[in-house]
């Protein structure tokens, strides 16, 4: 009673600090763990494609889990022999260091395959004239699971030359990931989005 008296605004803080602490706080960490509740890509085999496509609200192209990234060398092609060998070199020394000479990607490039492993997809031939797709000039890419994404990126931006090296992530939402959520390295080329067919999370062409 003391304290009341000669302290009452020190006493009141501890009173209402006292009841946050004691009836509050605990339903404030509830609301926070549910909201930050998010999945992932180890629930990737059991996640209903309903819930992958966001039919209930739980995603939209707004906030899609990213699931993986790919790795985009541009060049000039066609009659450029020297850019051409020099692309393919960059190519082999990347291989080389990831160690992908066996890890082919034999799935739809715009597949975000949570879980894969780091892959180089077949590159098209470069003498050729340009097959479609977002790309405007030739190309080649590699898968990259998150786990690797910034060792990879790092390596390849640091020895990618006269070349440009495009990164994007793969959530199924093809225009966020190419044109929002994309960086490039060099030259920035314009993208044709008019090729992408995706367009909710988890989408696989």
């Amino acid at each position: 009673i003391l304290s009341v008296l000669l302290f009452p605004k020190q006493w009141y803080q501890r009173r209402v600090r006292g009841f946050f602490f004691d009836n509050m706080l605990p339903l404030v960490l509830l609301l926070v763990a549910g909201v930050s509740g998010h999945y992932t890509a180890h629930d990737w085999a059991t996640m209903p494609l309903s819930v992958q496509q966001g039919e209930y609200g739980v995603e939209t192209c707004e906030n899609a889990t990213i699931y993986s990234y790919h790795i985009h060398v541009l060049f000039w092609g066609n009659n450029n022999t020297e850019r051409i060998a020099s692309a393919f070199k960059l190519r082999d020394d990347f291989i080389e260091r990831f160690d992908l000479s066996t890890k082919i990607c034999d799935f739809n490039a715009g597949d975000p395959r949570p879980g894969h492993e780091m892959c180089a997809f077949p590159p098209n031939d470069p003498h050729l004239p340009l097959h479609s797709g977002p790309f405007l000039t030739q190309q080649y890419s590699f898968f990259v699971p998150p786990s690797q994404m910034t060792e990879a990126s790092s390596w390849i931006i640091q020895r990618r030359g006269v070349h440009d090296v495009f990164l994007h992530p793969n959530s199924g939402c093809e225009h966020n990931d190419h044109l929002l959520w994309s960086a490039f390295s060099g030259h920035a080329w314009q993208i044709d989005d008019t090729a992408f067919t995706c367009d909710y999370p988890g989408c696989k062409p």
